[in-house]
């Protein structure tokens, strides 16, 4: 069982409290919290866009698989945010996922689990998948929560909420009424909007209330719901709180955001004008960029093929 520290730590990840856990002291190195603490930092860290704080953090030449998976998924997003190849990492994770499988007992189950979670997120932010959703265990009957909220992210972003649905309703049967339990809930409501957005709007706004938690990334979901609920007004509060949470610069989720709070039901889109070109300067690889630049590409080649007709002569 993790001890109070440790659980708060793992409350904190799970709530994107990335800044809280990058300046957190880390324990003592004997302190058998040490090594899953420091994987939180680094993870945080890593969710943060800052791969080489997260690698300076990690002993060189470790041989804890959990370790040296976090340092690997370090490595590609490091490679993938630098826009180089990052091939060979990936092949160092499929390596580790296969080690796990054949291990003998020496490594435990929550730390295979961790293994997976880390490869699998590499191989959804490479855009493999399949291969994701094989190494998580959809569809299996694994009891890996951290696991299953990944699926469901996935499945949700190929526009499978039924899957997404399937997956949360099978972990109900065996997972604990634990935070990331209503996180995965919520993540599921703000897609389909189901009853208007309540469970989400609910979840969020319970969690930014605990005193001990300062989550810019909370303040964004709950912004990005006031904005589906039609709360145009609250959810630019909630999004320019979080900006201001972040340093006054705004992470690209909160950007996106922005600019569409800036272009909902107002003639001035100034502000989302500006949001967007910081969004395509500092982000040009964001699904949001890439998906109105196709777009735009697919309007100018339909446009250079369409021949205006001559105007009618009068008679």
């Amino acid at each position: 069982m993790d001890s109070s520290e440790l659980y708060h730590v793992k409350q904190q990840f799970t709530l994107g409290a990335y800044k809280s856990l990058v300046d957190l002291t880390l324990p003592d190195p004997n302190s058998p919290d040490y090594t899953p603490t420091l994987i939180y930092k680094a993870r945080a860290y890593i969710a943060l866009d800052k791969p080489p704080e997260a690698l300076q953090l990690i002993p060189s030449g470790s041989e804890d698989v959990a370790l040296k998976a976090v340092s690997a998924l370090a490595k590609y997003i490091e490679a993938d945010l630098g826009e180089r190849g990052g091939d060979s990492v990936l092949e160092e994770l499929r390596d580790l996922c296969v080690e796990i499988e054949g291990d003998d007992g020496d490594v435990d189950e929550k730390e295979k689990g961790l293994v997976r979670v880390l490869a699998g997120t590499a191989f959804t932010r490479a855009g493999e998948i399949e291969e994701a959703l094989e190494t998580l265990g959809a569809g299996t009957q694994h009891e890996n929560l951290e696991a299953v909220a990944l699926i469901v992210q996935i499945y949700l972003s190929i526009n499978r909420p039924d899957l997404a649905t399937k997956e949360f309703n099978h972990a109900k049967r065996w997972a604990e009424d634990d935070i990331l339990l209503q996180l995965i809930e919520s993540s599921i409501a703000l897609v389909t909007g189901k009853e208007s957005y309540s469970d989400p709007h609910s979840f969020y706004t319970e969690q930014l209330a605990n005193p001990s938690l300062t989550s810019p990334h909370l303040l964004t979901a709950r912004g990005v719901t006031r904005l589906l609920r039609g709360e145009v007004s609250a959810a630019k509060s909630d999004l320019e709180e979080a900006t201001t949470q972040l340093g006054g610069t705004p992470d690209k989720e909160t950007l996106a955001a922005l600019i569409v709070a800036y272009s909902v039901g107002t003639s001035k889109t100034t502000e989302a004008d500006q949001y967007w070109s910081q969004l395509k300067s500092q982000y040009p690889s964001f699904p949001m960029v890439k998906d109105v630049e196709r777009k735009a590409d697919l309007f100018d080649d339909l446009a250079s093929r369409f021949e205006v007709p001559p105007l009618a002569a009068a008679s």
